[in-house]
């Protein structure tokens, strides 16, 4: 028979008197539990030897507490000792240091295997010290003899924050265990533990541990969490508040509580078990609805049991959380058995065969009997519990955290389900899907998108999208990019290189990732287009382009010109449409066949293309016909101009099938806005003008108004005859005498040519000159002017005026052309003239157009000896930065300064600074166009050198010059 009795300890004189009284000595097999909340070492040090010197052959174990219990009441800051005498069960104490093993594991195996030498039955284990590992201990004991019923707490501190103390008759421990064996035999063991631990929150992982010490979670200090999630006051309240809200961890398969021992002053946490990198972690609190309810069942069917001996090991926190309960469930096993024990901070739970944890929050307990005995026939109301009015409210907390918490799992999982949704959505989709930060750095990509690419999801992360397009595509994206961020979905294609190379065209889609209303990055999802874009090219090709000539057919040119009417009206500016209609084109199908007409066609319309200029958009509308958009610097002119290039190009001749045709086109013009405001309008007028062409037998440019129609059909006729003009003799020159304005003398003059048309009788320089340079027939006209003034002028020296000089005037087109230097030496060779003689005069724009170019022909002028003079100086815009670089001899002041010459105006002023940097460059000043004596006094005062004009004399026929000449006539008075 198992037979417990109780004490409270107050001094030696005291429990001496109680074990005389109760003949304790005479036990062969007793057991002594001392608990205590003295947490003193010297008292409890003197308590030790002075049990172990009364029973010396009692098996003494004990440790301090957060609590006693002395006949199923709770006491605090006491000592209480209780007695339990065995007739045939046989008893051993243990007391291992943890400094003497590897580890907790350690130390339990080493237990293990003293247990099983010794035939264990139950066992009751008092671990002590924050280095202990009660997980691991309980472990190492259980994997090497599980055959046993396991019982204790750990040693608690009183609230002191220190390490408790644990002790048996041979020694004192702070960082070990204590622990008494029972062996097999007759005796009877039972152990409960009521412990029913509710998650709550979210989930967490540890991100950095070593051993029972956690760093980090989720990357944060461990007191951050805590204080953020469970307050300050549980904070200052450890380790005492850790049994109140442990952590909940997944260990074998089961939940298992994590309590925290001791706060780190790095804010880290050691906690009574090992935890690894990696583990889950939820709070968790205790469900005490369901443990009364569970506790008073056990006690139901306890009653109905053998139970000699009742030994309790309680949680600190339930005596503080709810202690009323807690005191009635103490009554309750003390009406069962004698019942005693202590609160600690972490109870043992075990049955035989059970893998023993270590718990929390519970009142574990384990029943001892030697004898089949009949239980207590207590009544049944003893194992009624009536809560009381603030269990209500804890109970309503609790279903609220219960269904909060449910809550909680099911939007986890609900969440769970959106993300394999999204999963799916993401990694099965056919199109490729990837997305990237607010840097454009790649976050994710799917199966597709490596696939499409063939990069490994390895190999993009963490680069910039922006690296695998185009140099030239970069810019577009980023705008798309930042559209994107900005919230505007974005569509647009782009040319994409694969890994290995091959560029295909892709189609895109950016959209914003947006988290908690703010964007975080992009989505993007493509797809190849390469081949579906052949296929649109060749539909739309079909559909708006002639197949024999590949230009825009009717539908595509009218959609253009409808766009560049637009652009025309917002800019006000003229546009010009031509309807081009080959003549006669019928005799070439009806000859050759169709299919050679296709070919000539295709033939005329690269030549047509060849001779646009820019801003010109040409189309094929059916059969011979042709239409063009002429949309830049539109004048008559220029359409003239080009229209005479086409039909020019046109009637070059072709070979077809081995013969030669020459074929001519009929042109039609119709002006925006004149001659219509809309593309149909236009398109009909310049047709209208297309048929007067062919009317009056084609090979002709015809405009749709007739004002422009008569001013360009002048002009076409002016170039007919100015073409004819030199072979019929009808230009003769002029000569305006060049005189010295310090001697008075005549010393050369200025050839000028003039045009005398039978039929338009004298035309003005001022229009043919511009036509001749358009034409090109400026150069062959320069050419006939530069040979017959040297050759006049050598004239003149044969007879007697050896000095004289002749000035001829050189046009921008004949002064740039490859020959024109070899033009020269032709003429002076032709004539037989000194070249010192000849004099060119070339505009400022002449020389500026092309510097260096200018220069170097001056400079070859001036080896020849020939003189070079600029004419019209002054009006140029840039002359004064180039003046000293070009190897000139004359300057000629331009007749818009000397025309307002007279004192008392800007005019003198500038034309005194030309003159005055003529003489500073040593070259000579010519002025032109003086009419009154007063210009000449003037020039004559600022010491200008030469001068020409009405006053001096107009422009002389070549015998009125030589009449002046034999009479040596002065020029001027």
């Amino acid at each position: 028979m198992a037979k417990t009795i109780t004490c409270l300890y107050d001094n030696t004189n005291q429990l001496n008197s109680f074990i005389d009284e109760n003949e304790l000595d005479e036990y062969p097999n007793l057991l002594v539990q001392v608990f205590t909340g003295i947490i003193e070492e010297e008292f409890i040090s003197n308590l030790q030897k002075e049990l172990a010197n009364r029973l010396p052959f009692a098996a003494i174990a004990g440790c301090s507490t957060s609590g006693e219990i002395y006949e199923g009441r709770i006491t605090e800051n006491q000592t209480v000792i209780s007695f339990t005498a065995f007739e045939k069960t046989e008893l051993k104490s243990f007391l291992l240091q943890q400094k003497d093993f590897k580890d907790s594991y350690e130390m339990g195996k080493a237990l293990a295997q003293e247990l099983a030498i010794f035939n264990t039955k139950a066992l009751i284990l008092f671990p002590s010290g924050f280095n202990v590992d009660s997980s691991l201990l309980v472990e190492g004991i259980y994997e090497t003899n599980a055959d046993m019923v396991i019982a204790g707490g750990i040693a608690g501190d009183n609230g002191l924050f220190q390490e408790g103390f644990a002790f048996t008759q041979e020694g004192i421990t702070q960082n070990g265990l204590v622990a008494i064996a029972l062996q097999k035999g007759h005796l009877s063991a039972h152990s409960f533990v009521n412990y029913q631990w509710q998650e709550i929150g979210k989930r967490f992982t540890v991100t950095k541990a070593s051993g029972s010490i956690i760093y980090s979670i989720d990357h944060k200090v461990p007191l951050h969490i805590l204080k953020h999630y469970l307050g300050e006051a549980f904070i200052k309240d450890l380790p005492k508040s850790g049994t109140e809200f442990p952590f909940l961890l997944t260990y074998r398969g089961e939940k298992v509580s994590v309590f925290i021992i001791k706060m780190l002053e790095n804010g880290a946490i050691k906690v009574n078990r090992m935890v690894n990198e990696g583990d889950t972690l939820t709070f968790a609190y205790a469900n005490l609805e369901e443990i009364i309810d569970r506790s008073l069942q056990e006690l139901k069917k306890l009653r109905k049991e053998p139970a000699e001996s009742i030994f309790i090991y309680n949680c600190m926190a339930r005596k503080q959380f709810a202690r009323d309960f807690t005191e009635k469930e103490l009554a309750m096993l003390q009406g069962i058995a004698p019942a005693n024990g202590f609160f600690s901070y972490g109870e043992i739970a075990s049955r035989t065969g059970d893998y023993p944890k270590i718990v929390g929050h519970s009142l574990t307990y384990l029943s001892l009997s030697e004898s089949v005995v009949e239980s207590k026939k207590s009544s049944a109301d003893t194992y009624i519990y009536e809560k009381p009015d603030h269990f209500k409210t804890i109970s309503s907390l609790t279903h609220l955290m219960h269904a909060s918490q449910d809550d909680i799992e099911n939007l986890n999982s609900s969440l769970k389900i959106s993300e394999q949704y999204y999963k799916s959505l993401f990694n099965n989709n056919a199109d490729f899907v990837y997305s990237t930060d607010m840097k454009g750095h790649f976050t994710s990509v799917n199966p597709a998108f490596e696939k499409t690419f063939g990069y490994s999801s390895d190999e993009l992360l963490g680069k910039s999208a922006l690296g695998y397009v185009r140099n030239e595509d970069i810019p577009r994206m980023r705008m798309h990019f930042y559209r994107a961020i900005r919230g505007k979905e974005q569509y647009y294609n782009v040319y994409i290189n694969s890994k290995s190379g091959e560029t295909s065209l892709f189609q895109l889609k950016n959209i914003p990732i947006t988290v908690n209303g703010e964007c975080v990055g992009i989505y993007g999802i493509g797809r190849n287009i390469t081949e579906q874009k052949k296929i649109e090219d060749k539909i739309t090709e079909l559909a708006y382009f002639d197949q024999d000539t590949g230009l825009p057919n009717r539908m595509k040119f009218t959609e253009q010109l409808d766009l560049l009417l637009k652009r025309a009206k917002k800019k006000r500016k003229m546009l010009a449409v031509l309807s081009i209609d080959i003549d006669r084109f019928k005799i070439i199908n009806d000859s050759l066949g169709h299919f050679a007409g296709d070919m000539v066609l295709k033939e005329i319309s690269e030549r047509i293309e060849k001779v646009l200029p820019s801003g010109s958009y040409l189309g094929r509308f059916s059969g011979d016909k042709f239409t063009l958009i002429l949309s830049r610097d539109v004048t008559v002119d220029r359409v003239m101009k080009t229209s005479k290039k086409i039909l020019d190009e046109i009637s070059k001749p072709l070979f077809q099938a081995n013969q030669e045709f020459i074929v001519t086109a009929s042109i039609g013009v119709s002006f925006y806005p004149g001659d219509g405001l809309d593309e149909h309008t236009l398109l009909k007028n310049a047709d209208v003008a297309t048929n007067r062409s062919k009317q009056h037998g084609g090979n002709r440019v015809t405009f749709f108004s007739m004002e422009m129609n008569e001013q360009a059909m002048v002009r076409l006729e002016l170039e007919s005859y100015l073409r004819k003009a030199l072979h019929k003799e009808e230009f003769y020159l002029c000569y305006q005498p060049l005189i010295d304005l310090e001697s008075g003398n005549l010393y050369g003059s200025e050839a000028l040519i003039r045009w005398n048309h039978p039929k338009l009788g004298l035309v003005s320089p001022g229009e043919f000159i511009p036509l001749a340079e358009e034409t090109g027939l400026i150069e062959e006209i320069g050419s006939w002017v530069l040979r017959t003034a040297c050759k006049q002028n050598m004239r003149w020296q044969t007879l007697g005026y050896d000095s004289l000089s002749i000035s001829v005037n050189v046009s921008a087109y004949q002064f740039q052309q490859p020959g024109f230097l070899k033009e020269v030496k032709k003429a002076l060779e032709l004539s037989g003239m000194e070249p010192q003689y000849l004099t060119l005069e070339l505009t400022e724009s002449t020389m500026l157009r092309n510097v260096e170019y200018s220069i170097q022909v001056i400079q070859a002028l001036q080896a020849l000896g020939v003189k070079v003079s600029i004419d019209d100086f002054g009006t140029g815009y840039s002359s004064l930065s180039y003046l000293k670089d070009l190897p000139i001899n004359t300057l000629k002041i331009d007749r818009s300064f000397i025309n307002n010459l007279r004192l008392n105006t800007s005019d003198i002023a500038i034309v005194k600074a030309i003159i005055t940097m003529g003489h500073g460059l040593a070259v000579k000043v010519v002025a032109e166009g003086v009419e009154t004596k007063e210009q000449i006094e003037l020039l004559k005062e600022l010491k200008c050198h030469y001068a020409q004009g009405f006053y001096i004399h107009k422009p002389l026929m070549t015998t009125e010059f030589e009449e002046g000449l034999s009479k040596k006539v002065q020029m001027y008075s």
